[in-house]
Formats: structure tokens, sequence, C-alpha cells
């Protein structure tokens, strides 16, 4: 796949358009609910599920959930909701 010559210039267009970057960038959306509920967006496949930690692939990284009691309680084809005592999250 080519890749964009003028990152510069893309930034530029998408700030002065007002676009969503989620969807022109593809950029993973993570929202926080406190210590105990994290909604992934944009995510393309779980890479590890423990009850410790949770790594999932999205398409410009991968993200892992460290904490205690983890779990899924749900996922779709775009989103997933993590529940548990969430204590540390890394981008890789």
């Amino acid at each position: 796949m080519k890749k964009n010559k003028h990152p510069i210039i893309k930034d530029q267009m998408v700030e002065a358009l007002e676009l969503p970057k989620d969807l022109v960038y593809h950029a993973a959306i993570v929202t926080i609910t406190g210590k105990q509920e994290l909604t992934l967006e944009n995510y393309k496949g779980i890479l590890e599920y423990q009850t410790d930690h949770i790594s999932v692939q999205t398409k410009n990284c991968r993200v892992t959930i460290s904490g205690k009691n983890l779990r899924i309680p749900y996922y779709t084809n775009e989103e997933m909701k993590i529940t548990g005592l969430i204590q540390k999250i890394l981008y890789e």
C-alpha cells in the first residue's frame, strides 16, 4: 500500500475540514470510566486475554490493559467493553 508522502498536509486538511480523526486515521478510541470500566473502539483483534491483562491489536498499535479480575463482558466487530480493576494502560 502506498504511504502518504505529505502527512502535514493531511493533518491540515483534517483540521480545516473538521473531519473525525478516528475515521481518517483509523485510530483506536479508548474511553475510561473510573478505574473499573473501559470501552475500546476500532480494534482489530484480541491478542491475549488473562484476568490480569488483556492485549488488543489496533490498526496503529497494541493496547495492553493491566489490572485485577479483568474480563470482557461484550464485544462486537467495532468495540469491546473491559471491566475489572484497571491499573495500567500501555500503548506499544
